[in-house]
């Protein structure tokens, strides 16, 4: 009854049919993974999205969480013998985390609290009688209670209303009326902690600032939250206390004798004492739960927009990882991104050997035939890319200016040292650059996503959450855009559907041990790889000139008999039909419907034969900044300047201009109309044209001005 309970709960909160999460839930619960069921298995979801599938799998996880919690509560209050079938019944019913722990606060196990204290005295009769707020005279209903511990009439008082005060915290009603003035009037406040102000000069926007909490935006949330954290701030959550005791008073105070008098008194104290820290440690926490998922998800885009970035493919490239004192480290990579040939050339000062560099250079260009040229856009990355563009070679060769960020973390990692284990870590870096530009992807997967530089307050935010959506991000976008099977490493395998990190290994071995796949069956000889896994991963590996032509499409192996099927009725090969446009147009879909395989998978079919294998990602452009800007001094007010898009946040998008500071283009400067979002206007490593609107070169600030975008 529950899976059914917890079926319908998640189909009626995403907006979907029962059916479709009750086969998700099954298809998840028999080891298939989100990017399989979302490409393979549209008919049983209603095609359902990697979003819509991902949420699923959350709610249903948590919806396990809570059910687990509601059985360990249960069993708490059955052991003081204080479970009533009315209190079970409210348990079993109630799926809202925040209601369910207000049923159990009362039986929850309390270290030894002031109210505690009091009951031991024996003074909870006196508290019950002073609740019922009839007695005109308090002390001589509180006179019996003087004895032993109990030192006069004010401790006796002082006692039963510490046990009201925890009464009044307990109750539902009390701490459901501070949560409505919550959640309407709280405002968080910051202000700087005295004797700080110089060392914490980066959050002087919130030296002295509030707002109301349910409007402030997640980056600065999070911005207070980690000043607070470092000790330069001090960090407030607060509605109108007032309003907030008047609520209460209204719900106690039932009369006008000396005992309500005694009721309002605890009412003031439970309101400061335990309710307003209790409901302000639950709204801090869902404010930075809420904040943390807006910059998850940012992040998230972000990522994904990196990871498709455009490819240069299998060409012959010269890496270069810029320096001035160290040299810039060269290495010549061949279409597979193998490692040829490195060295190290020292154009810039202070050895300034520019001349033997250069014809350094051209040698090497000329001797491994290369074609194309990623400089990294780290220090020195302007200066050598100008280098490079005064260099004469024996043909065209494309330049580029290639991403940095991660590099040194890839080039000092376990993954870097197992790949190049006779080589030091700037060779290690060269070749990541040079790489990065062949084939985004294959090469930032294998770098901690956290690492790359796209995210908004990343340390900040819960790390498990943050690992899984990325680690999401990485696996959908992975298999969206499927690997070959003979060139992908071990690390861009492990993100394949249904393989993990042995499995990858033991592709990559068999390879070795047998040489290149020639057939996508030819997987199930690898060891471990059974069918179910075979399953889930045969359609996102690619094999090119392989024995089956569609070994080289998204299209599943379960599905080729379709595929042969429809070339047999149309009189050719399955060769011939793949890019036939003319022959796949007369395809009669509806022949060809059964009760496993629907018009969502032959359309999915039809679309891979008139373009098998098709990249998703888009074409790489060359880019050049202007020549005349290397340094934040050279930049002055109304220059109009080409950039790259490098990061986007909710305030805005940061820009590469060509320096060694990025520029901020404000939300409010992308568009001529109200946006929202700035994803919706740009996209990550976009070619723009900007205008500077202010240069602060003290705090190394720059503001800039959308103006065109490619």
């Amino acid at each position: 009854m529950t899976q059914q309970h917890f079926i319908t709960l998640i189909a009626s909160a995403l907006q979907l049919s029962e059916k479709q999460v009750r086969n998700a839930i099954q298809l998840l619960n028999d080891g298939a993974t989100i990017p399989f069921i979302s490409r393979y298995r549209k008919e049983m979801t209603g095609s359902m999205n990697e979003m819509q599938l991902a949420e699923v799998k959350e709610r249903h996880d948590r919806l396990c969480e809570l059910q687990k919690r509601k059985e360990t509560i249960t069993k708490t209050i059955e052991e003081q013998n204080a479970l009533t079938p009315e209190l079970q019944k409210r348990i079993a019913d109630c799926w809202d985390s925040v209601e369910l722990e207000d049923i159990y606060l009362p039986y929850k196990p309390k270290r030894r609290t002031r109210a505690e204290i009091a009951r031991e005295k024996g003074l909870e009769p006196l508290a019950k009688m002073l609740m019922k707020q009839q007695a005109a005279n308090v002390h001589q209903l509180a006179q019996p209670f003087v004895k032993d511990t109990v030192d006069d009439i004010e401790t006796a008082l002082k006692g039963a209303r510490d046990i009201i005060a925890e009464w009044i915290n307990e109750s539902e009603a009390a701490r459901n009326a501070t949560r409505s003035i919550f959640a309407r009037e709280a405002v968080i406040s910051s202000c700087v902690v005295k004797g700080k102000e110089e060392e914490g000069q980066k959050y002087r926007d919130y030296f002295q600032t509030s707002e109301k909490l349910s409007r402030i935006s997640s980056h600065r949330l999070l911005a207070m939250r980690r000043g607070e954290s470092e000790g330069i701030l001090r960090v407030n959550i607060s509605p109108d206390d007032e309003h907030c005791t008047e609520r209460l008073k209204r719900i106690f105070i039932k009369s006008e004798t000396e005992a309500s008098h005694e009721v309002e008194l605890a009412v003031e104290d439970a309101y400061k004492r335990l309710l307003k820290p209790s409901i302000e440690t639950e709204f801090a926490a869902a404010s930075k739960q809420k904040a943390d998922a807006e910059a998850i998800r940012v992040f998230s885009e972000n990522l994904k927009q990196l990871l498709l970035a455009p490819p240069l493919g299998q060409k012959r490239v010269l890496g270069i990882d810029p320096g001035f004192r160290t040299g810039c480290k060269v290495v010549c990579l061949d279409a597979q991104g193998d490692l040829l040939h490195n060295e190290t050339i020292f154009p810039h000062p202070p050895q300034n050997e520019y001349q033997q560099a250069m014809r350094k250079v051209q040698k090497l260009v000329e001797a491994y035939n290369i074609q194309a040229i990623a400089i990294g856009n780290g220090t020195a990355g302007r200066e050598t890319e100008q280098f490079i563009q005064n260099t004469r070679f024996d043909r065209e060769v494309q330049v580029f200016v290639v991403s940095e960020n991660g590099a040194s973390i890839y080039s000092a990692s376990k993954t870097a040292r197992d790949e190049f284990p006779d080589y030091d870590v700037t060779v290690r870096g060269a070749v990541s650059i040079g790489r990065r530009l062949m084939d985004p992807l294959a090469e930032l997967v294998k770098i901690n996503p956290k690492s790359i530089g796209v995210g908004q307050y990343q340390h900040d935010v819960d790390q498990t959450l943050l690992k899984k959506s990325l680690n999401q991000v990485v696996e959908n976008t992975v298999n969206q855009v499927g690997v070959n099977l003979n060139t992908a490493s071990k690390h861009l395998l492990t993100y394949i559907s249904g393989l993990g990190p042995q499995l990858a290994q033991n592709i990559v071995d068999f390879r070795t041990e047998n040489g290149a796949f020639t057939d996508r069956r030819q997987l199930l000889k690898v060891p471990k790889m059974g069918a179910k896994t075979f399953e889930q991963c045969a359609g996102f590996l690619r094999i090119a000139n392989g024995k089956h032509p569609l070994d080289n499409s998204a299209v599943h192996p379960e599905s080729y008999p379709i595929v042969e099927a429809m070339a047999r009725d149309l009189h050719t090969s399955v060769t011939q039909l793949i890019g036939n446009k003319a022959l796949i147009s007369s395809i009669e879909l509806q022949k060809y419907v059964n009760e496993k395989v629907g018009l969502p998978t032959l359309n999915d079919i039809v679309q891979e034969l008139e373009k098998p294998g098709r990249d998703p990602r888009a074409n790489i452009k060359v880019f050049e900044f202007d020549p005349n800007v290397k340094t934040i001094t050279d930049l002055k007010v109304g220059m109009e300047l080409p950039g790259i898009v490098t990061n986007i946040t909710n305030f805005g998008v940061f820009t590469d201009i060509g320096i060694k500071e990025n520029g901020l283009i404000h939300i409010s400067q992308l568009a001529d109309r109200y946006i929202s979002n700035p994803a919706e206007v740009v996209t990550l490593h976009q070619h723009v044209k900007v205008r500077v609107l202010e240069v602060d070169c003290e705090r190394k600030r720059i503001q800039l001005k959308l103006l065109e975008k490619e």
